[in-house]
């Protein structure tokens, strides 16, 4: 069975947001109130942070609105108030998520003239889209149909702009470390609610980012906000919160759906052991050709410094030259050319690692060089060129 995540890109982004209100690995199953405390006590991080663990929740359902100001180049697609599923990497968007346990779950992305859905009901998941009248079935192996199995109930996330505050929190708790310094400075509001905030910043120099602030609930203990600033703005350069959120079970019928009359309907079937093995669609890599498993480890991207201030360094296998003046294999000519476009728009830079073209944003600079080699990290374009040198 070859896999939805390859045969349709946009479940890379669908999947990874329907679990969002999925509480992986911190939140378990219990009951919860129904309103917040308003005189909030004060607490550690570390006791925030336990919290965020221990939540427990039977049910929600919300209006979330996230804004990206990444500092990524406009693409067809990627507008603000887009309903198309990979739009979140920049602009303003409205999402409306419902949970009501660990195999029912929706997540809606609301955009001006149309909606795209992603919603599980058991072991079903439909991606659907009012935009191009479009709906896509997929089941889920019998092993991912609850949590007695043991197993997450949906595929994990893959990358991408998280969607929610508690997909954010959970990567900004992540990345706790000796370079973070975590701290709770106070109480703040957030969708009428009272909420704790827990602050991450960086200890060591070099990071694009200032601070990362995660708003806590203060009954409830899951995260409400996630704010992330960069050194280079006043405002968050990415941020996403509940305007509305009810703690209540939504009724069923939210997690039923029938397409509409018109709808092209495509069953892809049961999700194959394969993408269980590799979540978020992705075959692990083969060794392949002379160099066998060796080869395949060379490959590899490589992780230089530490914290806040490291740097991917990845061989991308297509030289910029070659990808910016010809055909890439797979690719259509539509892709081509908006890949040439974007390149062309970046500036030039070159050193004794060698040269290639540079991207800075908000939060993270890019290098990609001409001879196929990519550098990525949320630091200063001298860390990147600093890494590229090194062997």
């Amino acid at each position: 069975m070859e896999s939805p995540f390859r045969t349709h890109p946009r479940l890379r982004w669908a999947v990874p947001v329907l679990a969002v209100v999925v509480v992986a690995g911190g939140i378990s199953l219990g009951t919860v109130g129904a309103s917040a405390d308003n005189t909030l006590g004060p607490r550690t991080p570390q006791q925030l942070l336990v919290d965020v663990q221990q939540a427990r929740l039977t049910g929600l359902s919300g209006t979330v609105v996230q804004t990206s100001d990444l500092g990524l180049p406009d693409l067809p697609g990627l507008g603000e108030r887009s309903s198309d599923l990979m739009s979140p990497l920049t602009g303003s968007h409205t999402w409306r998520v419902w949970y009501a346990g660990p195999d029912k779950a929706r997540l809606a992305l609301v955009g001006t003239l149309g909606e795209s859905d992603v919603i599980r009901n058991g072991r079903d998941v439909w991606v659907w889209s009012s935009d191009s009248k479009s709906a896509t079935h997929y089941t889920l192996p019998a092993d991912r149909s609850g949590p007695a199995s043991g197993s997450t109930p949906t595929p994990a996330p893959s990358g991408g702009v998280p969607a929610t505050p508690q997909q954010a929190a959970e990567a900004a708790l992540a990345a706790l470390d000796p370079t973070t310094e975590v701290t709770s400075p106070g109480t703040t509001t957030v969708a009428g609610r009272a909420a704790h905030e827990l602050v991450l910043r960086p200890r060591q120099g070099g990071s694009l980012v200032q601070q990362v602030r995660i708003a806590v609930d203060g009954s409830q203990h899951v995260p409400l906000r996630v704010q992330v600033f960069s050194t280079r703005r006043a405002e968050p350069a990415f941020e996403v919160g509940f305007t509305s959120v009810d703690f209540a079970v939504p009724e069923d019928r939210q997690f039923t759906f029938t397409p509409p009359p018109g709808t092209t309907v495509t069953d892809k079937g049961s999700i194959s052991s394969a993408d269980k093995a590799a979540p978020g669609g992705t075959a692990p890599p083969k060794a392949s050709g002379p160099g066998g498993a060796a080869g395949a480890d060379a490959e590899r991207p490589r992780v230089i410094g530490t914290g806040w201030a490291s740097v991917i360094v990845a061989d991308t296998g297509q030289a910029l030259e070659a990808s910016s003046s010809g055909s890439a294999g797979g690719s259509a000519p539509g892709d081509l050319d908006q890949l040439r476009g974007v390149l062309s728009g970046l500036p030039k830079v070159s050193g004794s690692w060698g040269s290639g073209r540079l991207f800075t944003g908000t939060l993270f600079s890019a290098v990609l060089t001409d001879d196929g080699r990519l550098a990525v990290g949320a630091v200063e374009p001298q860390r990147l060129y600093d890494a590229l040198s090194s062997r």
